[in-house]
């Protein structure tokens, strides 16, 4: 297999005939190819690393508009999929499917030939290899989670290959390779967690975390809470908690967080990003300052934190709802580290509005498109993930993307334990408080729940959202719970009479309360659980077929 790279041309004299076949048959110089490049540890760096490329970056948070925590205000193929108004031929179905081929052929390219090179230390060698086995099931998980029954495929291939046009795996053999790869993988893998020039590369708790998250999402509860101990149990992970319980939340999401940064402990596989060499646009296109906000927070999101006694919204007596700000009032400290509350600062600007006397100070919404200041569809915006510092420039955001980290593995064994019916509160103690603790907030306690008529299973899956939002997991949460209703409703924002500007959403539709209603002729369909296989996928290889009623 040759893998191309960019060298000189170089110009070759074939002095006769005869020696025209003899340089026919040489290995060509201007190409890496397998004989001469599986040689040193450094050319094994090279490919590992190249692996890495194909870890899901800022995309992981575009995710989040697969789901209901958050509007993107244009059209997009990932709004197109929310909505359920989308076909096979659909071209972000495809980028999905090919992206994740392209890294699992560089994956099995570097499976088939590691073993070749001259390592000093064979451990290192096998460390490099599990590495980038950890990266093929990421990669297979997405393709499971997105299309169900997929190809596995664990060698690379030419187009003469018979299964270049095989037929698809179940979902459920790929499913335990996965789990078995990171398990074989984790044991060949550093406990510790990475430093200096290592920083951000894979290691054991990197493997058995998404070993617990692939078990979850399959509901494999026991393998996923096993995982989760496992992880927990290697006792080098700790919530980050500097800034203290008002800011430690969004300090994560911020250049504070950033492994380089040292304090954190928390998160455990990251897309790292460095100043002037890899950057994203994520913090600017949150608070965009002349133009809408990417992602619009949900009146869905906004209603699911709790009262800071306990309560659901619907039940505490401390909610009250006579005005925007009151919105924020008495709830989950979780909440205003994420969505952005009127007195923070922030990076969207709002000049030339009267309501907005101090544009570094967020006051309240705008609405009107007038370059002015950044827009929301929904009346809120978001804080989490954004560095102040960014805003105000175009794709100049180092901020590590969290990929995994400690707070999900805590919530993984509650809800695992939860399914087996093992749940104790020492467990919810363990895993579940130690978040709430970290914001301080109220304490989960499960006679609580009961006397005032909660459901357990509600609360935990509610934690879920709120520690995890806009993290790109709440789309694959709603599916594997059956709930992909919560998809076809409308999707709201506050209430239109809460404006400053009344003229500005005069033309905007509002519900029988009063609830700005930002997208609306949303469907969800039982076929909707998996997307249709791109169609120019079947196209090639019919043997694919086609995913149900698609």
């Amino acid at each position: 297999m040759k893998k191309k790279v960019l060298l000189g041309l170089l110009a070759f004299s074939l002095i006769s005939q005869s020696c025209q076949k003899d340089f026919l048959e040489r290995v060509p110089l201007d190409e890496i190819v397998d004989e001469t490049f599986w040689k040193t540890e450094d050319q094994l760096l090279l490919a590992v690393n190249a692996c890495y490329a194909y870890l899901k970056a800022k995309n992981t948070v575009d995710m989040e508009n697969l789901g209901d925590n958050t509007l993107w205000p244009s059209v997009t193929d990932y709004q197109r999929i929310s909505t359920g108004n989308f076909n096979s031929d659909l071209g972000g179905i495809n980028a999905e499917w090919t992206s994740a081929y392209d890294g699992i052929r560089r994956c099995n390219a570097f499976l088939e030939n590691y073993e070749k090179a001259d390592v000093a230390v064979p451990a290192r060698k096998e460390a490099l290899a599990a590495e980038v086995r950890v990266i093929r099931a990421y990669l297979y998980n997405y393709l499971t989670l997105f299309f169900g029954d997929v190809q596995l495929i664990t060698k690379t291939l030419t187009t003469t290959d018979p299964e270049v046009f095989g037929s698809r795996t179940s979902k459920a053999e790929v499913v335990d390779f996965m789990l078995v790869e990171l398990e074989d993988a984790a044991q060949k893998l550093s406990p510790t967690i990475p430093t200096g020039a290592n920083l951000g590369r894979i290691n054991r708790g990197a493997a058995l975390a998404l070993k617990a998250r692939i078990a979850l999402y399959n509901g494999r509860w026991a393998v996923a809470e096993k995982a989760a101990a496992d992880v927990m149990a290697l006792n080098v992970y700790e919530l980050y908690k500097a800034g203290g319980t008002a800011n430690a939340y969004r300090d994560l999401f911020t250049y504070k967080g950033k492994l380089s940064a040292g304090a954190n402990r928390e998160t455990i596989l990251a897309r790292t990003h460095l100043a002037d060499i890899s950057m994203h646009n994520l913090s600017r296109e949150i608070q965009v300052p002349d133009q809408n906000a990417r992602w619009n927070p949900t009146k869905s999101l906004v209603d699911a934190y709790l009262a800071v006694d306990g309560l659901p919204i619907t039940m505490s007596p401390l909610y009250k709802e006579t005005s925007y700000e009151d919105v924020f009032k008495n709830r989950d400290p979780r909440m205003v580290q994420t969505i952005l509350q009127p007195g923070a600062t922030w990076g969207g600007r709002v000049d030339g509005n009267p309501a907005n006397t101090n544009p570094n100070i967020y006051t309240a919404p705008k609405f009107r498109s007038d370059r002015r200041g950044s827009v929301t569809v929904t009346g809120y915006y978001f804080t989490k993930y954004v560095e102040p510092s960014t805003v105000a420039q175009v794709s100049r955001d180092a901020n590590d993307i969290h990929l995994i980290r400690l707070a999900e593995v805590y919530l993984t064994y509650a809800e695992a334990k939860l399914e087996q019916g093992t749940l104790t509160q020492q467990d919810i103690d363990a895993t579940i408080n130690k978040l709430r603790d970290r914001v301080g907030m109220k304490r989960m306690v499960i006679t609580e729940l009961e006397a005032n008529g909660l459901d357990l299973r509600t609360e935990i899956r509610r934690e879920r959202r709120v520690e995890l939002a806009l993290e790109g997991q709440r789309y694959f949460d709603i599916l594997r719970w059956k709930q992909g209703d919560l998809l076809a409703q409308d999707v709201k924002g506050m209430k239109k009479a809460w404006a400053k500007i009344s003229s500005d959403v005069a033309n905007i539709p509002a519900d029988e309360n009063g609830y700005i209603i930002a997208n609306t002729g949303r469907i969800f369909e039982e076929r909707n659980y998996l997307w249709p296989i791109p169609l120019i996928q079947f196209q090639r290889n019919p043997k694919l077929g086609q995913n149900k009623d698609w």
